[in-house]
Formats: structure tokens, C-alpha cells, sequence
């Protein structure tokens, strides 16, 4: 008995010594999770966008049903989509521009840096929670902050921002650009990386504040510029939280903050039609995929990598 277990403990004692075997291990609990909570739902979504399934009864394949009624008989679909490509348009550039502004700024160092640092980062960390777009929501109301700011300066308003069909998604849209912190920090990341020698270059060669903003910080900050517009194009595509709250879950008013993950949401879980909205999900994936696709297909012509051989 003893040889036997001694046998059994010099053989487990081979699989441990191995590295890959205790790489595998170690890795495994991100792999059960993988397969479990991101590949299976992504497979069992591609079936589901085929079939008929209200989450009480079996799915029930029905083609192209799905795809057929999005694109052809569904006009609150092409609505939704129109309405997060309109926000997206406007307030992703805005969102990277006030960035951008805001790390220069920060980029020059002085005592408060850090502070100022995080205080310009807590809009990102609180932008996206309940609370935040509940204060929002607030804020813009008939007797919100905002018109209380206008009486100040003698402009009487008793506008509902929120509930006004014209300056609804205008509402959301500042939403977003306040939440610029990410990008700001990535941006000062990448200022800081930019060689000192070529501002000092400049200043000798007589170059302008503007000149060197467009010869010099532009293209060495191209890189960081490409990653920040990417992802921030796929966060913006997929907002929900902010337009779920303000909304009421409802997309008013008069549809104006329905975008494409609340309309998704209404139809999957509100009106219990998984496949339809597993095949508004799947839509959504190739839009943002041909997107980031175009995006780095021309980033050859407008992005600068000093290691780039020529």
C-alpha cells in the first residue's frame, strides 16, 4: 500500500513540476468562465437571432424572420439606429476634443496636477451609474439647475430639457462629453511620451504655439487618438444606462432617447422576444465590427508610428 501511494504521489509530483501543466491551472478558471459566460451565450444569441423564443417556451426556428422584419417592417428599428449613430456622430469627437484640451492642460506640471488629475477623472468613474443620470435628469428639468443658472443672466426659461422632443438627446449627449476622463488620461499618457527635443526643435526653427500643436502633437499623438476614437465608438454604441434612466426604460420623449440597447433591451426583455433582439444584437456587432474595421483600414493614411520603418 505504502509503494503504491508513493507511486501515486511521485506521479503527481511530475504533473506539478511541469510548468504547463500549472500554467493550465491557473488559467483554467478563466477559461471555465470564458466558455461558460462569453462564448456560450455568443453561440446560443447567433441561434436564437433565427428563431422565434419568448424565454417561457422553446425557440422555434423561423430563418430570416428576424432580419427580414428588422430591416423591412420595423420602423422604430431604423429610428433607434438612427437616432445612437446621430449621438454618436456628435458626441464622441466632442468627448475626445474636450480630452484632449484638458490634457494639455494638465500637462503642464505643478503642485495641484494630481489633484486636478482626479477630479477631471470622476465624471468617467460616475457617469454611467443610476445615480448620476438620476441628478442628470434633475439638472435639466423645468426646475432644474440649469434653467435656475439662466435666470441669472436674465434668461427666463421653464423648459423641460429632458421631456422637450428637440433638446432631449442634446441632454444626453453633454452627458457623455462630461465623461471624458478616460480619454483625458490616455491623452496625457501619450503627451508625456512625445520627445521634448522636437517642441525645443520647433522654438528654434521660430514655430508658433499653433504650428507645433499641427506638426508636432498631432502626429505623434495620432496613435493615441486612433485607440481613444475606437473605443469610445463602441462605448457609445452601446450606451443604455444613461438612456434607460432619463427615460424611464421608455425612450421619451416621443422616441427621441430610444437608441439602438434600449430598443434592444424593450424588445428582448420587455416584450419577451429574445430572438428578435438577439438578432438586433448580432446587427449591432457587424455595424461596430465594420466600423473599427474601416477605421483601421485608413489609419494607415492619418496615423503616425515613429517606429514605423518607411
Amino acid at each position: 500500500m505504502n509503494t503504491a501511494q508513493s507511486k501515486k504521489e511521485r506521479k503527481l509530483g511530475k504533473i506539478t513540476d511541469n510548468d504547463n501543466v500549472v500554467g493550465y491551472i491557473f488559467i483554467l478558471p478563466f477559461v471555465i468562465g470564458f466558455l461558460a459566460f462569453t462564448l456560450y451565450p455568443i453561440i446560443s444569441s447567433f441561434y436564437f437571432s433565427f428563431t422565434r423564443y419568448d424565454l417561457l417556451s422553446s425557440p422555434r426556428f423561423i430563418g430570416l424572420e428576424n432580419y427580414k422584419e428588422m430591416f423591412i417592417e420595423d420602423p422604430k428599428f431604423w429610428h433607434s439606429f438612427g437616432i445612437t449613430c446621430l449621438y454618436v456622430v456628435v458626441s464622441v469627437p466632442l468627448r475626445l476634443i474636450f480630452a484632449l484640451l484638458v490634457a494639455m492642460i494638465l500637462s503642464k506640471t505643478t503642485k495641484l496636477t494630481g489633484l486636478y488629475r482626479a477630479v477631471y477623472y470622476i465624471p468617467s468613474l460616475l457617469g454611467g451609474s443610476v445615480a448620476v443620470s438620476v441628478l442628470w435628469k434633475r439638472i435639466f428639468s423645468d426646475t432644474g439647475a440649469v434653467n435656475a443658472i439662466l435666470r441669472l443672466f436674465g434668461i427666463y426659461s421653464d423648459t423641460n430639457w429632458i421631456g422637450n422632443p428637440d433638446t432631449a438627446l442634446l441632454t444626453l449627449i453633454l452627458l457623455a462629453v462630461w465623461q471624458f476622463g478616460s480619454s483625458m488620461l490616455i491623452f496625457l499618457a501619450g503627451l508625456k511620451q512625445i520627445p521634448r527635443t522636437y517642441y525645443e526643435a520647433a522654438d528654434v526653427d521660430g514655430a508658433k504655439p499653433v504650428q507645433k500643436f499641427f506638426k508636432i502633437t498631432l502626429p505623434m499623438l495620432s496613435p493615441v487618438i486612433f485607440f481613444n476614437l475606437v473605443m469610445q465608438t463602441i462605448t457609445g454604441f452601446m450606451t443604455f444606462t444613461q438612456t434607460f434612466i432619463i427615460s424611464n426604460g421608455s425612450g421619451a420623449p416621443l422616441d427621441s432617447l430610444l437608441l439602438y440597447a434600449l430598443y434592444l433591451y424593450q424588445q428582448a426583455f420587455g416584450y419577451y422576444r429574445m430572438g428578435y433582439g438577439s438578432a438586433m444584437a448580432w446587427f449591432m456587432l457587424f455595424i461596430i465590427g465594420a466600423l473599427t474595421a474601416l477605421a483601421f483600414k485608413t489609419s494607415s493614411s492619418w496615423v503616425y508610428y515613429e517606429s514605423k520603418e518607411e
